[in-house]
C-alpha cells in the first residue's frame, strides 16, 4: 500500500499546535493526572475544551492562509501510561480511534484549511529522562497496538514525539512501516543540544534511518528552546531530513522544567526569532509549533515572523 502524500512537505510550513497539556494546567486549570489529556475526550465538557483548543489554531492558519498539522491528545495513550489511568487495551483502543474521529469531526467543520490528522505517540517512559528503555524490537511490539488503532481509524500518519533515545524511534519507524502509515520521529535534545541519551542529534537521525531503510517521512525535535540546538545546526548532518521543530518557550533544562512549580511562558518575540534563525539553517523546513509552556500567542508570534 501506497501511503499518501504528505500535505505538509508540499511547499508551505504548516502550523502544528502548542503544548496542550501546560496549556490546559496552567491556563485553563485542568488537571491531567499523569500529564494525560486523552481522558478529556471522554467528557462532553473535555470534548468541547479540545475543540476550543484545536479550533484556534485552525484559526490561525486561515488568517495566514497555510494549513496544519494537529496532534490526536494520545502522547500519554501507550499501554503502560493507559494502565496507570485504569485504561485496559480495549479501552485504548477505542480512545485511541476515537482521538482520530474527534478530530476528523473537526476537520470536517472546516474544509477551507488544509488538515494533517497525526496519532501522537509518547515514549513508553518518561520524556525528559531514560525510563523503561527498550530495544528497537521491544519497542516495535509494544508499540504497535496504538499505531493500529490510528491507522484503523483513517489517520494520516503518526508522529512520536518526545523521544529521548534511538532504539526506541526505530521500533516505532518499524510498526509504523508495518502497518502502512507514515511516520515521523521527534527526538528531544538537552541544553548541549544531544538527547538525553548522550548520543549527538545527527547520529541519532543516521541510526534510526539506517536501522529502517530510512522509514520515517522526516524527523523533528520539540520540548526544547531553539538556543539548546540551534548550534548544532550549523554543523554537518542529515538535516535534509529534520523537517519540523516544536519548541518549548522555556530556555530552563529539562530537570529545572520537572523541579518547576510555575509555568515559565518564556518570551514570546524570543521564542519567533528563534524561529526565524531555524528557518534560516533548515529551509526545507515544513512544520512549526510549540511543545511545553507554549500556547496560541507563541504561535501567532511564529506564524507572523516566518510570514515575513
Amino acid at each position: 500500500m501506497t501511503p499518501t502524500p504528505l500535505l505538509q512537505l508540499e511547499g508551505r510550513v504548516f502550523l502544528s499546535e502548542a503544548g496542550l497539556e501546560t496549556d490546559l494546567i496552567f491556563h485553563h486549570g485542568i488537571d491531567l493526572p499523569d500529564f494525560a489529556s486523552f481522558p478529556l475526550l471522554e467528557s462532553p465538557d473535555g470534548r468541547a475544551t479540545l475543540t476550543r483548543y484545536y479550533q484556534s489554531f485552525v484559526d490561525l492558519a486561515q488568517r495566514d492562509r497555510t494549513g496544519v498539522v494537529l496532534e490526536t491528545p494520545t502522547w500519554r495513550a501507550n499501554s503502560d501510561w493507559g494502565a496507570r489511568l485504569g485504561y485496559n487495551p480495549t479501552r485504548l483502543d477505542e480512545v485511541n480511534q476515537d482521538a482520530v474521529s474527534f478530530m476528523k469531526d473537526l476537520r470536517n467543520t472546516n474544509p477551507d484549511v488544509p488538515f494533517v490528522i497525526s496519532g501522537n505517540i509518547g515514549p513508553r517512559g518518561d520524556g525528559y529522562q531514560i525510563s523503561d528503555a527498550m530495544t528497537a524490537a521491544e519497542a516495535t511490539i509494544y508499540h504497535l497496538p496504538q499505531i493500529q488503532s490510528f491507522a484503523a481509524a483513517g489517520a494520516d500518519l503518526t508522529t512520536a514525539l518526545t523521544l529521548n533515545y534511538s532504539a526506541e524511534a526505530i521500533g516505532i519507524a518499524t510498526a509504523a512501516a508495518d502497518t502502512g502509515i507514515p511516520s515521523v520521529i521527534s527526538f528531544t535534545v538537552e541544553t548541549n543540544g544531544a538527547l538525553p541519551s548522550g548520543q549527538p542529534l545527527a547520529d541519532a537521525i543516521d541510526q534510526v534511518d539506517k536501522a529502517t531503510d530510512a522509514a520515517a517521512a522526516y524527523f523533528m525535535v520539540n520540548c526544547a528552546h531553539p538556543t539548546h540546538f540551534l548550534h548544532v545546526l550549523q554543523g554537518q548532518g542529515p538535516w535534509h531530513r529534520l523537517r519540523g521543530v516544536r519548541a518549548n518557550a522555556s530556555v530552563m533544562s529539562h530537570h529545572e522544567l520537572d523541579n518547576a512549580t510555575e509555568l515559565d511562558r518564556g518570551n514570546e518575540t524570543d521564542l519567533a526569532d528563534g524561529y526565524a534563525r531555524l528557518v534560516e539553517l533548515l529551509p526545507g523546513i515544513a512544520v512549526v509549533g510549540g511543545c511545553c509552556g507554549t500556547d496560541i500567542r507563541h504561535i501567532d508570534a511564529i506564524s507572523a515572523a516566518l510570514a515575513h
